[in-house]
C-alpha cells in the first residue's frame, strides 16, 4: 500500500493535482470505468443546490435507515473527520476501508491526475459498489453538470436550492447557476426542485433533457396546522407528520422535497409513513442551526451566502428576539462576504473575527475593509484563532445572550474540535 493512514493519502492527494477545483467529467469518469467496468450501481438519489442539500441527503439517509435497507451516503466537506464524508447506514466507514479504496483507485489511474475531491468521490462510489447497498445518496460538491458525482446516472435528482455562490466557477447570476445544477438532471427521470424561485435555465433543462420535474408549490407542496405538517403531491397527501429534527421553516421545503422523491422510488424502494415519521424526527446534522444551551447559549451554523444567512437571520429572529447576539465569524476570501454581513449584520451586536490557518480563508486586512463600509457597532480584531475570539466573546456575553458562530465550515470544524476537547462551554 502506497501510504498506511488516510492522513497521508490525503496530504498527497492534495499535492497530486495542479488545481483544487477542476470541473470536468472525462478524466474521473475513465478511471470510475476501470475501477467499474460493468458500471453496476444501486439505486441512485442525487443532490445538487446552493443551500440545503445536505440537509436533504440527511432526511434522505434517516428515513431509508429507519425502513431497514442498506444505505449509502456521500457529502462533502467533513467537518471533523475525513471519514464522515462516506457512510453506510448512518456509520462512518473505516480508515481502512477508505485507505483501501484510495489504493484500488492509484491501481488503475495510471498518468490520468485526480483532484483531492475526484479521489474521494471515486472512493466513495467505489466503497458502495462493494457493499450490496439498496441505495446510495450523493451530494453534489460543487455545481452539478461537471461535479465528479455526475458520472453516476441518478434515479431521482433534487435541486434544493438557487443562490449565488462559487461564482468563479458557477457564474454571476441565478440563470447561469441553474444550469449547471441541471446538469444532474437525466431524460424521463424524476427532478424534483425545492426552489420556490426557479431560474428559467432549469425550466429550459427540465425541457431539454425531457425529465420529470415536480416543482414545488405546482406539482408538490406542505402545509402547517396545530397536528403537524403535512406534504401534498399531485392529488396524494401525507398528514400529521412531525417536525423536522433540523431547525429552521425552509427544513419544511426540504423535507417535503425529500418526500417527492422518496414517492417517486416508493415501486422500487417501499417506505412507510412510521419510516418517515421515524426518520425526520431522528435525523441530526452538525453546523446547521446547531445549538448548545447554557447561561449563555451558542448557536453554530455553516451559512456562509447572503441566502444562507438570510435564513439564519430569520431563525434568530424567530427564536432570540430581543437577545444581544454576539458573532464569532470568517470565511473564505471568494464569497460574498459583504453581503453576508450586511444580511445580518441588524441584528448583531459586537463581532470577532477568527483568523483561519488556510490560504482561502479571508484576510484580517480585507475583514477590516469590509466593517468600515458597513454600520457596525462593535468589531474585535487581533485574536490569535477560534479559541482566543471565542473566550472573548464570552467574557463580554451576559446572562441570557447568544454566542453566534457562523460562517465558514473550517470555522465550525475548529469550533466543533475546540468543543470537544472540553473547556470552553464550561
Amino acid at each position: 500500500m502506497h501510504f498506511d493512514s488516510i492522513q497521508g493519502w490525503l496530504s498527497w492527494q492534495e499535492t497530486l493535482h495542479p488545481l483544487a477545483i477542476d470541473l470536468g467529467l472525462d478524466r474521473v469518469e475513465s478511471v470510475y470505468s476501470a475501477l467499474n467496468p460493468c458500471h453496476s450501481k444501486p439505486v441512485t438519489i442525487t443532490v445538487a443546490g446552493t443551500n440545503g442539500k445536505g440537509s436533504c441527503v440527511a432526511y434522505l439517509e434517516s428515513i431509508y435507515c429507519q425502513q431497514g435497507y442498506r444505505v449509502g451516503a456521500y457529502t462533502s466537506p467533513h467537518i471533523l473527520r475525513y471519514n464522515e464524508r462516506i457512510k453506510i447506514n448512518g456509520q462512518l466507514v473505516t480508515d481502512e476501508m477508505i485507505c483501501e479504496a484510495f489504493e484500488r483507485i492509484e491501481s488503475v489511474r495510471g498518468e490520468i491526475s485526480l483532484s483531492y475531491f475526484e479521489f474521494g468521490t471515486l472512493a466513495a462510489l467505489d466503497i458502495f459498489n462493494r457493499a450490496a447497498l439498496d441505495i446510495q445518496i450523493l451530494e453534489v460538491g460543487l455545481g452539478g453538470r461537471l461535479d465528479a458525482v455526475n458520472i453516476v446516472d441518478a434515479d431521482v435528482a433534487i435541486i434544493s436550492s438557487i443562490g449565488i455562490d462559487h461564482v468563479n466557477w458557477l457564474g454571476t447570476n441565478r440563470d447561469s447557476i441553474g444550469r449547471e445544477k441541471s446538469g444532474i438532471f437525466r431524460s424521463h427521470i424524476p427532478a424534483i426542485i425545492g426552489e420556490p424561485d426557479p431560474p428559467q435555465s432549469i425550466i429550459d433543462c427540465v425541457a431539454e433533457t425531457q425529465a420529470r420535474a415536480f416543482f414545488i408549490d405546482k406539482d408538490f407542496s406542505y402545509s402547517q396546522n396545530d397536528q403537524g405538517w403535512q406534504w401534498h403531491c399531485q392529488g396524494h397527501s401525507v398528514m400529521g407528520l412531525p417536525s423536522p429534527a433540523l431547525s429552521g421553516r425552509h427544513q419544511y421545503r426540504n423535507a417535503a422535497s425529500v418526500l417527492t422523491a422518496i414517492d417517486q422510488l416508493q415501486a422500487r424502494l417501499p417506505v412507510t409513513i412510521s419510516a418517515i415519521k421515524q426518520g425526520l424526527v431522528n435525523t441530526s446534522l452538525a453546523g446547521r442551526f446547531q445549538l448548545f444551551e447554557g447561561d449563555v447559549a451558542v448557536l453554530l451554523d455553516v451559512g456562509h451566502n447572503p441566502e444562507a444567512v438570510a435564513t439564519l437571520a430569520e431563525h434568530l429572529k424567530s427564536h432570540f428576539q430581543n437577545r444581544k447576539i454576539h458573532a464569532i465569524f470568517s470565511m473564505m476570501k471568494d464569497k460574498d462576504i459583504a453581503g453576508v454581513v450586511e444580511t445580518i449584520n441588524p441584528l448583531v451586536e459586537d463581532w470577532y473575527f477568527v483568523p483561519l490557518n488556510n490560504p482561502r480563508a479571508v484576510s484580517e486586512q480585507a475583514m477590516r475593509d469590509i466593517f468600515l463600509q458597513t454600520a457596525t457597532l462593535k468589531v474585535f480584531f487581533g485574536f490569535d484563532g477560534f479559541a482566543d475570539a471565542f473566550r472573548a466573546a464570552k467574557r463580554r456575553a451576559q446572562l441570557g445572550e447568544l454566542l453566534l458562530v457562523f460562517g465558514s465550515f473550517f470555522l465550525i470544524s475548529e469550533c466543533l474540535s475546540d468543543f470537544e476537547q472540553g473547556g470552553l462551554l464550561k
